[in-house]
């Protein structure tokens, strides 16, 4: 089952809760409110479940904003416990302060107008542009989207800044500089080891590449986003949804996390510089909210420099008070950070060589700006603005915009992409689609193939919608498509395999592998997500990612032979989602 005709989501609500007084009726739009029997054909799909949230930021104590005439009064565990709803569930498409984001703004001037009716059947029906029928779906009681009705018509609730003070009272520093070793104190291959993220215990599990077995558990924060490698292959930086960052020192033995911070109250990225000479010298992390990066020593995480990203929209040259800092990757030839604004749809080349006085190029691009990854070269950054279905590419070497191309399917979710040598159009790089089925190649090479360059050259049809990540790798002659979001669990457990060499063909056809029947669990979703290859090359990693009170595992696979080479099973891998090898994720190798 192809998921061709996805629809593209702009909105996420989902509610638990308890009725209110209708104390707001009527709507001053009712003769543009949806028809329940057209909207009742649209379900909720992987890509709406997908959408990003704000979930940690539900642990914020916020004060309730005073309740207004005409308003409906909630009680005080009512607003805990819609404020809890909203971040968990909302936030992420209608922003923080409900202005709008990839969905439609939610701030109190719009919700009066439009009434409680309205919002009742909007979130009871959905729409057909995106929208989630909540309430026919079977996902929402009445009851709860009776109290997410009446909690849109109260003044949005505003979580605190995040300022120097705060990330400063958070930084401690574990092992200082000096108290750690001057020489690599274990016997460990670590350009081989794989950072795992153990997501909803607050982990990650360091495993031998070689041994296939862990070398330990650290704590960390919630629901690790990413890892990165800093450039010396010696530290190890994560960061988790909560904004937390960790400093691992893969030197000591066993390798030990010797520094913490936090940049804000929710976060996704990080990354360490890279130029020649500037090796492990900083460190940078940007935060969804507050929306800001801040700047920080690379070997002790003491933070240097916050910036704020609030500003204007590129196109429309709107203010947007929260526009969330995405992918960051450092430039292999400046001194310089790239730094994705997702709302404003701004990519800012970041100048550390002097942050004191700090220089920013700012290239306007395309909005809502997610995930992407270099070309084979390291010279060309690639990122996928998602919900316009389109790709921004960057030329770091010469530090500005090459183009804005679609995309060639709904919703591009790259991940950090796949670099391959097409048989018929050279070096391409590649990126799967949330939305559906369509997987697209595009040309990187402007000397060699310049009619190939910077346009989708081809698109592959996957097994459906729901996909996250692409990998492939110089050793490898195939690119494996992984699809976890699939509403068919046929689908979501397996991975699709194209080989290289058969991409000249008219058709190419796909491979399928059994990952979650490989893995030999019975129970959960089995949700195969993120491949991630050895040093080597030639074996390739995947998480079955289940429930955290179920049974999850990693399977190993041949390269060569799409055979399986073996199964990690551990009580400690809880909820396995992303894996970095330390090789990979230092030099850019995907």
């Amino acid at each position: 089952m192809t998921l061709r005709t996805f629809i593209k989501t702009s909105t996420v609500l989902a509610s638990f809760a308890i009725p209110l007084v209708m104390a707001v009726s009527g709507s001053a739009f009712a003769d543009t409110a949806p028809a329940p029997a057209d909207i009742k054909k649209h379900g909720t799909t992987p890509g709406a479940k997908y959408e990003p949230s704000l979930d940690v930021m539900k642990n914020e104590t916020l004060e309730q904003p005073g309740a207004k005439e005409g308003v409906p009064i909630l009680t005080k565990a009512q607003f805990d416990r819609a404020n809890e709803i909203y971040f968990q569930r909302c936030a992420g498409c209608h922003g923080v302060l409900r202005k709008g984001a990839t969905g439609k703004a939610l701030t109190t001037d719009l919700t009066k107008e439009l009434g409680f009716d309205y919002l009742r059947d909007f979130i009871t029906y959905g729409s057909p542009g995106g929208m989630p029928n909540w309430g026919t779906s079977g996902d929402m009681t009445k009851e709860d989207i009776a109290l997410m009705s009446n909690y849109l018509l109260n003044e949005p609730a505003v979580p605190p800044e995040f300022g120097m003070d705060k990330a400063m009272a958070s930084w401690k520093t574990h092992v200082p500089v000096d108290k750690r070793p001057t020489k690599k104190m274990n016997n460990l291959n670590l350009d081989n080891i794989f950072s795992v993220t153990l997501r909803d215990s607050g982990e990650i599990a360091l495993i031998s590449g070689d041994t296939k077995k862990i070398i330990s558990v650290i704590k960390t924060g919630y629901a690790v986003h990413i890892s990165r490698t800093s450039a010396s292959g010696r530290y190890l930086f994560t960061i988790g949804r909560d904004a937390k960052i960790d400093l691992i020192d893969l030197w000591m033995d066993p390798p030990t996390k010797v520094a913490e911070v936090k940049v804000g109250s929710e976060a996704r990225s990080v990354e360490t510089s890279k130029m020649k000479g500037w090796e492990d010298k900083y460190a940078i992390a940007g935060a969804y909210w507050p929306p800001q990066y801040v700047i920080m020593d690379g070997e002790t995480l003491e933070p240097k420099k916050i910036v704020s990203t609030r500003g204007m929209t590129y196109d429309t040259q709107e203010y947007h008070p929260e526009p969330r800092v995405a992918a960051i990757v450092a430039s292999h030839y400046r001194p310089e950070f790239v730094v994705n604004i997702k709302e404003t749809g701004h990519i800012l080349l970041v100048d550390y060589s002097d942050i004191k006085n700090l220089k920013v190029t700012d290239i306007e691009a395309e909005r809502f700006l997610h995930d992407g990854g270099f070309d084979s070269t390291g010279r060309y950054f690639l990122v996928a603005a998602n919900a316009r279905d389109k790709l921004a590419i960057v030329d770091t070497k010469e530090g500005k915009l090459v183009d804005v191309i679609e995309s060639g399917g709904v919703k591009p979710h790259p991940g950090r992409g796949a670099n391959l040598i097409h048989p018929k159009f050279g070096p391409v790089w590649t990126t799967s689609h949330l939305g559906d089925e369509t997987i697209s190649m595009i040309g990187t090479d402007p000397e060699k193939h310049p009619d190939q360059a910077w346009k989708v050259v081809q698109t592959l049809d996957g097994q459906g919608g729901g996909s996250l990540f692409v990998k492939s790798h110089p050793k490898s002659g195939h690119l494996y498509v992984d699809t976890p979001l699939n509403p068919e669990a046929e689908i979501s457990s397996s991975i699709a395999v194209f080989k290289i060499a058969d991409m000249a063909k008219e058709e190419p056809e796909y491979t399928v592998l059994p990952i979650g029947e490989w893995s030999g669990i019975t129970e959960g979703v089995r949700r195969v997500v993120q491949g991630e290859f050895n040093v080597a090359g030639d074996e390739i990693w995947f998480s079955v990612w289940n429930g955290k009170d179920q049974e999850s595992a990693i399977v190993v696979v041949d390269d060569k032979t799409l055979k399986l080479k073996e199964v990690i099973k551990d009580k400690r891998l809880i909820t396995p989602t992303g894996k970095f090898n330390v090789f990979n994720t230092r030099n850019d190798v995907y």
